[in-house]
C-alpha cells in the first residue's frame, strides 16, 4: 500500500465549512457506535455496521443521511478498531491501562471508501458528491502524482483538517519495491541525544533538536495566546488567530522531524546491506522528567519505523536487538565497565581500549545482530553461546563481503518477529 497526500486548494469558505460538517458527522457516528457497544453486551462489528443504517433512517438524526454510506461504515470501523484493540490488550494481560475506548471530541478527518467522491481525468481535481456537497477542489501534490494510478487502485480517500488547511490522503493498492545494489557494508547504530546516532564505523549524525531551536518563538507565541484568553467568556477572533499561529509552529517542528527521519533512514538503508539497531522502549524512557523533552525531540521511534519501512521495500535485512549492557560492555574484550550518563569515553581497565562510548555501543549492537543472524542461519535458534560477543563462522560471511547468505536471509523474509524467538 502507498499513501499519497495532496492539499485541497481553491475552495470557498462555504466548501471548507461543509467538509467540517462531514468530519463532525463522522465523529458523531463513531461516538454513537462506542456508546452502543457500552450499553449492549456482546456487540459485534456487524452490529455496528447495522447501527449506521439505523442512524441514517432515524428522524432525530437527519444530518447523518447527508454523509456517504461508506463513510459511515468507515466511522464504525474506527470505533471497532479501538474496541478490538481493548479486547486484545485484555487477553494479552498487559500491565497498566488496557486502552478502554473513549469518545472523540476533536476528530480531524473523515474517510471515504469507493464512493462519495469523483476524480477528474487528469487527477488534478476532486469533487465530493455526498449529501454535504462540498464541491470541487484542486489537488496540490508534492509527492508522486496520481496520474500513474488507476481509479481501481485507489482504495480509500481520507480528508484531514490541519491548522494550515485541508489535505486529501489517497490509499493506493500498489506493491512498492526498489532496487538495491549490494554494497558489502554492514553497520550497527546507537541512538543518542548528543549525536542522533553513531554507527559501528565511528560515523556520527548530528541531532537537529528542532524543538529546542523553535522554543523561543513558541514561548513568545504562547504568551500572546495566553494574554488573549478570557476565562468563562467566548473567545475573540484574535484569540483563535493566535491559536492557529501556535499550532502552525508546532506543525512545522513535526514536519521537520519527519523529513529528517525519512532522509536519515533512507540514506542508512541505501548504503548498507545489514542494519542493526537497539530496540528502545521510548514510552518508558520519556518517563524521565529531566530527559523527556530531549528524547521526544530526537524522535527515535519515528526514525526506527521509517528504517524498517525502507528496509522492507529495498529488501535489506534490518534487525532490532535488546540494548542491555551495550554501553557497559567493552567491544574488544567484553569486560563490563560501569559508566554514568556523564561519562562520554569508554576506557577498559582490562585491555586498555579507549574510544567513544557511543561508538563502543554501536560495535556491540552490530555484534549482537551478527550473532542472532548466525544462529538463525545455522538453525540453532534455541542455542545460546557462552560468549555474548563471540562471532561464529556463519558471521564472517558478512564481514568478508559475501552477500549470498545475506540475500538468502532476505528471500526467507526474516524480520524482527523471527529475531524475537532467538534467546537473549
Amino acid at each position: 500500500m502507498l499513501v499519497v497526500e495532496a492539499k485541497l486548494k481553491n475552495g470557498t469558505p462555504q466548501q471548507y465549512q461543509r467538509l467540517d460538517e462531514a468530519i463532525r458527522t463522522s465523529q458523531f457516528v463513531r461516538n454513537t457506535c462506542v456508546r452502543y457497544w457500552m450499553d449492549n453486551k456482546g456487540t459485534t462489528r456487524n452490529d455496528l455496521q447495522k447501527l449506521c443504517s439505523q442512524l441514517a433512517k432515524n428522524k432525530d438524526t437527519p444530518w447523518v443521511t447527508l454523509l456517504n454510506s461508506q463513510a459511515r461504515q468507515s466511522a464504525a470501523d474506527r470505533a471497532w478498531q479501538s474496541i478490538n484493540r481493548f479486547y486484545q490488550n485484555c487477553r494479552a494481560k498487559i500491565s497498566g491501562k488496557k486502552g478502554f475506548p473513549r469518545f472523540k471530541k476533536y476528530t480531524r478527518s473523515v474517510e471515504y471508501k469507493l464512493t462519495g467522491y469523483k476524480l477528474s481525468d487528469d487527477r488534478r481535481k476532486i469533487k465530493f458528491t455526498d449529501g454535504f456537497k462540498a464541491g470541487e477542489f484542486d489537488l496540490w501534490c508534492s509527492q508522486r502524482t496520481l496520474v500513474y494510478y488507476s481509479e481501481q487502485q485507489i482504495r480509500r480517500v481520507r480528508v484531514v483538517r490541519r491548522c494550515d488547511g485541508y489535505y486529501c490522503q489517497f490509499l493506493i493498492d500498489v506493491e512498492r519495491q526498489e532496487n538495491h545494489e549490494p554494497t558489502g557494508q554492514v553497520t550497527g547504530i546507537d541512538l543518542g541525544l548528543k549525536e542522533f546516532y553513531t554507527d559501528a564505523q565511528g560515523n556520527t549524525v548530528d541531532n537537529p533538536r528542532y524543538l529546542r531551536k523553535s522554543e523561543k518563538r513558541l514561548k513568545k507565541a504562547q504568551r500572546r495566546l495566553s494574554k488573549r484568553f478570557r476565562k468563562g467568556k467566548k473567545q475573540s477572533n484574535n484569540y483563535h488567530k493566535q491559536r492557529v499561529k501556535v499550532a502552525k509552529l508546532h506543525l512545522k517542528v513535526s514536519r521537520q522531524r519527519k523529513d529528517r527521519a525519512i532522509k536519515d533512514a533512507l540514506a542508512l538503508v541505501q548504503s548498507n546491506d545489514l542494519v542493526v539497531y537497539e530496540a528502545l522502549k521510548v514510552r518508558n524512557l520519556v518517563k524521565n522528567r529531566k530527559l523527556a523533552k530531549s528524547i521526544s525531540d530526537a524522535s527515535w521511534y519515528q526514525f526506527t519505523e521509517w528504517l524498517n519501512y525502507f528496509a522492507k521495500i529495498y529488501r535489506v535485512v534490518c534487525v532490532a536487538v535488546p540494548p542491555h549492557f551495550t554501553t557497559q560492555d567493552c567491544s574488544v574484550c567484553s569486560t563490563r565497565v560501569q559508566k554514568s550518563l556523564s561519562t562520554r569515553t569508554h576506557q577498559c581497565p582490562n585491555c586498555k581500549a579507549v574510544l567513544d562510548r557511543d561508538h563502543n555501543a554501536a560495535i556491540n549492537i552490530l555484534k549482537k545482530g551478527l550473532k542472532y543472524l548466525g544462529n538463525y542461519l545455522n538453525g540453532s535458534v534455541g542455542h545460546t553461546q557462552t560468549d555474548p560477543n563471540a562471532l561464529g563462522e556463519s558471521d564472517l560471511w558478512v564481514l568478508n563481503g559475501n552477500i549470498k547468505d545475506l540475500s538468502r536471509l532476505v528471500e526467507q523474509g526474516i524480520s524482527n518477529s523471527d529475531v524475537e524467538r532467538i534467546p537473549r
